[in-house]
């Protein structure tokens, strides 16, 4: 078999990889394609039926809020609207949860809040938010209506201006001027439409004072002013952004949140007190509506589906009483979308066109109450004359119109009213019907515009329905079918029961039935329409996923044909160097093992729940990946030495058991660092080491995290020890290495603090650290294999054993292999240490010691393999420390969930928001443990004797190049390559699953994101295994080497 060439082979890999990058970007294009909306905004159009044709003219903003009042009947409740938003509070602070208050320390935190509530002045729901949870999306879904796609979740971090009809462009249109204080993402969202604004960034998480403080310090000016509509606040509209950061910082039970809540409830008391309370102008109607955009897990973070993330807040609050008793202002329920279409039918606005939503009822019905004059003892009076005063009524348009507008001052003497004076009562209740099944109406209206554009096929002009009348031969239809004909009948049946309702020629009042079943049609439709509208999938083009499926399965078989032909051809080499006695005879169990873990994890990703709970798999197959390996060493054992301690101390097989020993610590420190976090989706509240922690108090933790830092300090500097080069030049080394490690000390003892604000002198000195820890990366990469001296023992007895007596080299040329191993060992050793200082930095100080316990895992493993003894296929070793990095990445405390990235890490050392540079700093932290291990395959390299490289007679240094990095590189390629292309298959067959957007869909950005790690750290091992071997091969040249017109 002819060998591969070291060019043969890099060329096909960068094609490889290519390929499979162009693979994934097709499929993602059409499978996350930017979700289709309808053009342009709603007009006046959207007061008449979808049948209706009008040609949009341009309105002037005063008589086009004149035009919306008279085409929609239905009369302003308030006239103007201030949004508090409060990011990431969850519902259940102020509302409760399962029908419970919340608790008394809660409760304590919010008094007024609480007291509007108790009181009826308040209504409270539960507002469920769509993932993903995180603040953009959220804020597009309440001014707007619409579910926005799955990937704004990465549009959040560079928000763009929102094109699609919304709230606050009606609102714009109108002629209303807005405010806008807080989170700056309303500014990007909605360029030019304030009159008056101040935002702040809403990224920079360690901040949790000063962001507030920089909305609240305008609020009393601005709630002064009359001259707004709209005031906006931050995070959304007022957005307070720092009940979020505590959140992120120190979790749901952080000692800043109830004081953070404390200031949430005395901003809410000045705006109630000042604005809501004394209604002197009764044309100036102001609603508060207090909402936040998602909730927050129990850590603090958010972006998944948990009920936690999704439990959202919206409060209503206005000037008079609207709710009976406590239980019925806060054990409500609606959707995040519905938001949209109520205030718009509140404040007479047409409904955005991407509208989703449905009528919040009961907040509608209070709230217009206001407007007619209902109060909660209005009731229905029957009897003759008033049956025949509401008759007259219905037929006498001019005492409806002097009705509504002078209320009941004049109208006593056109319509009877002193004759009967509980008509006003009845006619209140009347018109409230009417304009209930108005808004209905208007809302049944908009959703079948966008069931029209979505369904080509949908014409309910020619339904027929009579083919479905009930058994009663009402007419209404009983609807069932195709989703079209379900959709025409469910529209029809409440149109017609509304028509029959509003032209009825009897007393309407006099039967409540007759008002209660068109209701219950339009709900009907209603939300059969937004369920389907918020739940399909969106059409994705078929040939796009086609193509993006075939490459990354080209790129599969490149891979895997070129791993193959390597491992043949190393397979061929061994079989003449290497006796039988050292080399593996045929696949042994932990080798066909090593194969069938890639399979079990593709297997398992057909399953929701397993890929919720995915660290209980990896931690599984690793550590029984590694009890195989044991059992192979000690099936290497003669009999009578496993019998006999004696020849176990003093026989040969001392090696063997020294690889016992290193695989018996790996195996203890996988089960510690499996105990650390309850990772996944449904065991989180079981206890753990974190949590044991936790409870004992921030200062044993800062002792452990300034402990861990000493052990990685010293284990370094004994690792540099260890090399056998000149002692001078150890030493420097060794003084080298020390400098951050003790930067990194002095940052844990001053500043490592998670519920204090990061100060200057704390940013300045991770800034230096990072600055030291790049230099000195780039420096030992690029100087070292200048400078690095060739050290061997003048009798070079032990360095003899690492090249087998059947190669032929000479003692130059050994000299220069033994140099290249010590250099790259120690470029090695620098990638580890200053990796694992930057985690000291960036992760939760609770991570300190599972960064430790992985450095110490990898060590091991790399030390079994290294020390000789049993002789295992190179693949089977670069696999095995492989999937040591996928169980520390669940190790670390992450999931396949949003929640569990670490957003306030990304800022450490930031002294502004930087989008490129906190998505680094969160790439970097997210991805510690996999990138650990990629790293490692450098030192892995210099470990391995020369043997394990098998270098045949008249090898070069390409071919040296080759068998140091092929299996390190390919390996991991290969591996992600098959588990990306499964996961993408599985993700085609699951489109339409229940958990497509919230399991499914964000376990495949973590799989795209994993392999981005890959293609970093296999490059960057590519780039230090040439750029190491090109220098020595220069050095050669130097000494006049015949190896020399190789390189040429």
């Amino acid at each position: 078999m002819r060998p591969l060439t070291c060019r043969w082979l890099t060329t096909w890999s960068i094609a490889a990889v290519i390929v499979q990058m162009v693979g994934v970007s097709v499929f993602m294009l059409g499978f996350f394609p930017v979700k289709p909306t309808l053009s342009g905004v709603s007009g006046p159009e959207s007061f008449h039926p979808p049948d209706h044709v009008i040609h949009n003219l341009t309105t002037p903003p005063p008589h086009l809020k004149s035009l919306y009042q008279e085409l929609s009947e239905i009369p302003p409740s308030f006239d103007r609207l201030i949004l508090m938003v409060i990011d990431g509070l969850p519902a259940e602070f102020v509302l409760g949860k399962d029908g419970q208050p919340p608790s008394k320390a809660l409760m304590d935190a919010m008094p007024y809040t609480q007291s509007l509530l108790k009181n009826g002045m308040a209504i409270g729901y539960h507002a469920k938010a769509a993932p993903p949870t995180v603040t953009m999306p959220r804020l597009k879904a309440m001014v707007s209506g619409a579910i926005g796609g799955f990937l704004d979740v990465a549009f959040n971090f560079n928000t763009q201006a929102l094109l699609d009809d919304n709230l606050l462009g009606q609102f714009f249109s109108i002629g209303w001027k807005m405010v806008m204080l807080g989170d700056e993402t309303w500014l990007k969202l909605f360029p030019g439409l304030f009159t008056r604004h101040d935002g702040v960034s809403s990224f920079y998480v360690k901040d949790t004072v000063q962001v507030d403080q920089n909305v609240s310090r305008h609020l009393g000016y601005e709630l002064n002013r009359d001259d707004w509509d709209l005031l906006a606040y931050s995070m959304n509209i007022l957005h307070y952004l720092g009940l979020d950061h505590v959140g992120h910082i120190g979790g749901r039970n952080s000692v800043l949140m109830a004081p953070k809540l404390m200031e949430m409830d005395e901003v809410l008391k000045m705006i109630h007190l000042n604005n809501i309370v004394p209604q002197h102008d009764v044309k100036r109607e102001t609603l508060l509506v207090v909402v936040s955009d998602h909730g927050m897990t129990d850590n603090g973070n958010h972006g998944g589906s948990s009920f936690e993330e999704t439990d959202s807040l919206a409060l209503f609050i206005g000037p008079t009483k609207y709710a009976s008793d406590y239980a019925s202002a806060t054990q409500n329920t609606a959707y995040q979308v519905d938001i949209a279409p109520t205030l718009a039918l509140l404040f007479g606005v047409p409904i955005p066109k991407n509208n989703v939503g449905v009528l919040i009822t009961e907040i509608f019905t209070s709230l217009t109450g206001i407007v007619l004059g209902i109060t909660p003892s209005a009731t229905i009076f029957s009897g003759p004359f008033e049956a025949a005063y509401i008759f007259m009524i219905r037929n006498n348009p001019f005492c409806v119109q002097l009705y509504l507008s002078v209320m009941p001052l004049f109208a006593p003497i056109y319509c009877l009213n002193s004759i009967f004076p509980s008509i006003t009562s009845s006619f209140h209740t009347l018109a409230a019907d009417d304009q209930q099944l108005r808004a209905l109406e208007l809302i049944s209206w908009q959703l079948f515009r966008l069931l029209e554009a979505q369904l080509p096929g949908l014409f309910c002009r020619s339904f027929d329905s009579d083919g479905f009348s009930d058994d009663q031969g009402s007419g209404i239809s009983k609807c069932g079918g195709a989703i079209d004909e379900m959709f025409c009948c469910l529209y029809i049946n409440a149109k017609l029961l509304h028509s029959s309702w509003k032209f009825k020629t009897v007393p309407r009042f006099m039967d409540k039935d007759d008002h209660s079943t068109p209701i219950a049609a339009y709900h009907d439709f209603l939300k059969a329409a937004s369920e389907w509208l918020s739940h399909r999938a969106t059409d994705k083009p078929v040939y796009l996923l086609a193509y993006g499926v075939a490459a990354m399965i080209s790129s599969c078989v490149i891979l895997f044909t070129m791993i193959f032909f390597l491992c043949k051809e190393v397979d061929l080499i061994e079989k003449k160097l290497l006796s039988d006695k050292n080399r593996t005879q045929g696949w042994h169990l932990h080798e066909i093992f090593a194969l069938g873990v890639t399979l079990f994890v593709v297997i398992s990703m057909g399953s929701s729940s397993m890929v919720e709970e995915e660290q209980y798999i990896w931690h599984f197959l690793t550590s029984t990946m590694y009890l195989l390996l044991f059992r192979s060493i000690m099936q290497s054992f003669p009999a009578e030495t496993v019998q006999s301690s004696v020849s176990v101390i003093k026989g040969q097989n001392k090696k063997g058991y020294f690889q016992m020993c290193s695989l018996f610590v790996l195996l203890v420190s996988g089960r510690i660092l499996r105990g650390w976090h309850q990772g996944g989706v449904n065991w989180t509240n079981l206890p753990d080491i974190s949590k044991w922690l936790e409870q004992a108090g921030s200062d044993h933790i800062k002792l452990i995290h300034f402990g861990t830092g000493l052990l990685l300090i010293s284990l370094s500097l004994f690792g540099i020890s260890l090399l056998k080069s000149k002692r001078n030049f150890i030493l420097v080394v060794q003084l080298a290495f020390s400098i951050p490690g003790l930067l990194v000390l002095q940052h844990i003892m001053k500043y490592q603090d998670s519920t204090s604000t990061a100060s200057s002198e704390a940013t300045l000195l991770v800034q230096s650290i990072y600055v030291i820890l790049g230099i000195m990366t780039v420096g030992i990469l690029t100087a070292l294999p200048w400078l690095m001296p060739v050290w061997i023992s003048e009798n070079c007895s032990s360095w003899t054993v690492y090249f087998p007596m059947s190669v032929s080299i000479d003692n130059q040329n050994k000299y220069l292999l033994v140099g290249l191993r010590d250099c790259i060992y120690l470029i090695g050793w620098a990638y580890l240490y200053f990796w694992c200082l930057l985690q000291m930095l960036l992760q939760q100080p609770i991570n300190s010691m599972p960064i430790l316990l992985l450095l110490v895992q990898i060590l091991a493993s790399m030390l079994s393999f290294s020390i000789g003894g049993t002789h295992h296929k190179q693949w089977v070793e670069v696999a095995a420390i492989y999937y040591l990095g996928m169980a520390g990445h669940f190790g670390l405390g992450n999931s396949n969930t949003l929640a569990t990235i670490d957003v306030a890490g990304a800022f450490i050392g930031l002294s502004s928001h930087s989008t490129l540079l906190s998505g680094i700093l969160m790439f970097i932290i997210t991805y510690a443990s996999p990138m650990l291990a990629l790293l490692s395959m450098v030192i892995y390299i210099s470990l391995k004797d020369p043997s394990s490289f098998v270098i045949p007679q008249n090898a070069d240094y390409w071919h040296i190049l080759k068998m140091m990095i092929g299996c390190p590189c390919l390996v991991p390629l290969c591996l992600n390559s098959v588990l990306l292309t499964a996961y993408t298959i599985v993700l085609l067959l699951m489109r339409n699953h229940l958990f497509v957007w919230s399991v499914f869909s964000p376990k495949y950005l973590y799989v795209c994101a994993t392999t981005v790690c890959v293609y970093v750290g296999v490059l960057i091992v590519a780039v230090t295994g040439f750029y190491t071997c090109l220098v020595f091969g220069m050095r050669r040249k130097r000494q006049e080497d015949p190896f020399s017109n190789e390189l040429d």
